[in-house]
C-alpha cells in the first residue's frame, strides 16, 4: 500500500499536529480525538481520516472563536 497508513500511532498524530504525544494521549482520553485501543498492551491507533476530521473541526471552532472575538488592535496605527 502506497501513501498514507490507514491507522496513525499517536506519536505520528503528534508529528502532524506538531504536539506532544502526552498532548495527542489527552485528546484521544477526552474523546476529542476519536482513536483505537488495538493488542494486548492497548495501543492506540487514529484512523487518518478521523485526524483530517479532527483538524477541519478545530478550523471550524477556531473561525466561530475569531468571529465572536474579534481582534482589537491596541494602538492606533500611522499617529
Amino acid at each position: 500500500m502506497a501513501g498514507t497508513p490507514r491507522f496513525l500511532t499517536l506519536a505520528d498524530v503528534a508529528e502532524v499536529l506538531n504536539t506532544s504525544s502526552a498532548q495527542v494521549y489527552a485528546l484521544v482520553r477526552r474523546g476529542e480525538l476519536p482513536a483505537i485501543k488495538i493488542g494486548g498492551r492497548g495501543q492506540w491507533r487514529v484512523e487518518a481520516s478521523q485526524l483530517e476530521d479532527f483538524i477541519q473541526r478545530m478550523y471550524d471552532e477556531t473561525r466561530t472563536f475569531v468571529d465572536q472575538h474579534p481582534y482589537v488592535d491596541a494602538e492606533p496605527r500611522g499617529e
